[in-house]
């Protein structure tokens, strides 16, 4: 578990580090200076000067930055960053983006030539390994809420008090339909399932219900069958990129699904949280424990919800740079830099009102 901990917080760590250097490169790239490139937040630990830019680790392990010459003010140097033209400012500030994605298609290569978690039917029975049924969703106020089960959970076995009675072994299940038979012939009774969490084996008892809500089941769960199925290495990268592709376009629907339910007034959908870095962080660990090619994954849909979240057209986000630059191209002058530097320091305050508000309700739910 300590193992897990220190591999699942490096991974963040170095996730908003390779960010930080896609906007470092492309400075480099097209003659900016970059002060400082640092790991980290300050206070400052340890920093060492090479060439022109500082080097330094720094005490808040919540993030990264990198200082580029000119790009908070103007100034009137050949090398600054506002002196450069349209394009090449728009490619710095698209660079932190970029790099989640160019991290996500080699992280899910990786994982096609591993194996890649793959949603398979029931009927599927050819060259399958570890076929399971895992839980994707948990309706809220339902018997499996009320129970613990989560989602990530993986249904290995199921009983009832018949076969403790008796002393019969457990039922070893792989289909979503095997599951959901035993529920439904089982309702009104307590019955337990054997729940692997990552390493951890739990016996989770839970009562389905008799007269369940509409679009809900008897204990409140929405379930799928998975498997690993890998690819050679001369198909994997291919594999990679389209799984990068199609990541990001699922992702874009869920929040366009997220926000169409908001609207309406219904609340979140079943399943879905916000959640901080705290609750981020849990996930990570939770992924740690499944296996190398689910952690992997998981970091791969984290740096998609990343790149997604910072190309938002919001100031003190990236995309609120590049609106910025957008503006000044389409007016054909600089937005007055006081009013820019006013709207991004109340927007960021917003954010870290936000980031503090999800994260101290992570904390509280998980203590």
């Amino acid at each position: 578990m300590i193992l897990t901990i220190v591999i699942a917080f490096f991974s963040l760590i170095i996730l908003i580090t390779i960010h930080e250097l896609g906007h470092f490169l492309l400075a480099k790239k097209f003659g900016v200076k970059v002060e400082e490139f640092g790991i980290g937040l300050p206070p400052r630990i340890f920093g060492k000067k090479i060439g022109e830019t500082i080097y330094s680790l720094n005490l808040l392990p919540f993030g990264g930055f990198v200082k580029i010459y000119g790009h908070e003010e103007r100034i009137d140097d050949p090398r600054s960053f506002s002196r450069k033209p349209f394009y090449q400012r728009a490619f710095i500030i698209l660079g932190g983006i970029i790099s989640f994605w160019i991290v996500t298609a080699i992280l899910l290569s990786i994982v096609m030539g591993l194996g890649v978690p793959t949603v398979i039917g029931d009927e599927e029975n050819y060259n399958l390994v570890d076929p399971k049924v895992q839980i994707v969703a948990v309706s809220k106020d339902s018997p499996a809420e009320e129970a613990g089960l989560e989602v990530g959970d993986i249904i290995r076995k199921v009983k009832n008090q018949r076969t403790l009675i008796y002393n019969t072994e457990a039922r070893d299940v792989s289909r979503v339909k095997e599951v959901q038979e035993f529920i439904e012939n089982y309702k009104g009774e307590e019955i337990i399932l054997t729940i692997q969490r990552g390493k951890d084996f739990l016996n989770i008892p839970v009562t389905p219900r008799i007269s369940p809500p509409v679009d809900e089941g008897a204990i409140g769960v929405a379930l799928i069958r998975t498997a690993l199925e890998s690819y050679p290495w001369y198909q994997a990268p291919f594999k990679g990129i389209v799984a990068t592709g199609n990541l990001t376009f699922l992702i874009i629907d869920g929040w366009r699904m997220t926000l169409a339910s908001l609207f309406q007034g219904k609340g979140l959908p079943p399943g879905v949280e916000v959640s901080g870095i705290v609750g981020i962080f849990e996930l990570f660990v939770q992924a740690g424990g499944l296996g190398i090619s689910y952690f992997l994954q998981f970091i791969a849909i984290i740096a998609v919800s990343l790149a997604l979240l910072n190309a938002l057209p919001i100031p003190a986000l990236d995309g609120g740079w590049l609106l910025f630059l957008v503006i000044e191209k389409i007016i054909g002058k600089p937005i007055n830099q006081k009013v820019e530097h006013g709207i991004t320091v109340v927007f960021f305050l917003l954010l870290i009102a936000l980031m503090i508000l999800v994260n101290a309700r992570d904390i509280i739910r998980i203590f």
